[in-house]
C-alpha cells in the first residue's frame, strides 16, 4: 500500500531542501520523523508535517496500518518558479535583480511486506 503528499511552492530553494530530503529518503517513517524533529535546518519542520501528512493518507487508505512497518520510499524535491525582486542601484545599472525561489515536494510512503 502507498500514499503521497505534496507541498507546492515553498518558499525556500531547492538545494537547502534537498539537504534535508537526502536525510530521510529510505528510512522508516518513525526514523525520519525523529531526525526530522533533532534537525537545526529551517525546512526540517515543514517536511515533518509532510511526512504527517503522507502517513495520515495512509491511515485513510488502510486504517490499522502499523506505523513501524511505513518507509519514505521516494521523496522528490523539484524547482517551483521564482519571484523575482529588484534592489536599486547605481544609475547606469538602475537595478540588480534578486531571485527569491521556490520548490515543490513529494513524498511518497510504502508499507514494507515482513
Amino acid at each position: 500500500m502507498e500514499a503521497r503528499a505534496q507541498l507546492r511552492y515553498y518558499r525556500s530553494s531547492p538545494s537547502k531542501v534537498r539537504l534535508v530530503a537526502d536525510m530521510v529518503r529510505g528510512k522508516p517513517v518513525e526514523r525520519a520523523l525523529s531526525s526530522l524533529r533533532l534537525s537545526p535546518r529551517y525546512a526540517a519542520h515543514d517536511l515533518e508535517k509532510l511526512i504527517r501528512s503522507a502517513m495520515a493518507n495512509l491511515e485513510q487508505k488502510s486504517p490499522g496500518v502499523n506505523p513501524g512497518s511505513v518507509v519514505v520510499e521516494r521523496i522528490e524535491v523539484s524547482d517551483g518558479p521564482r519571484l523575482r525582486r529588484g534592489r536599486p542601484a547605481s544609475k547606469w545599472v538602475r537595478m540588480h535583480r534578486i531571485l527569491k525561489r521556490m520548490c515543490h515536494v513529494t513524498v511518497q510512503l510504502k508499507v514494507q511486506e515482513s
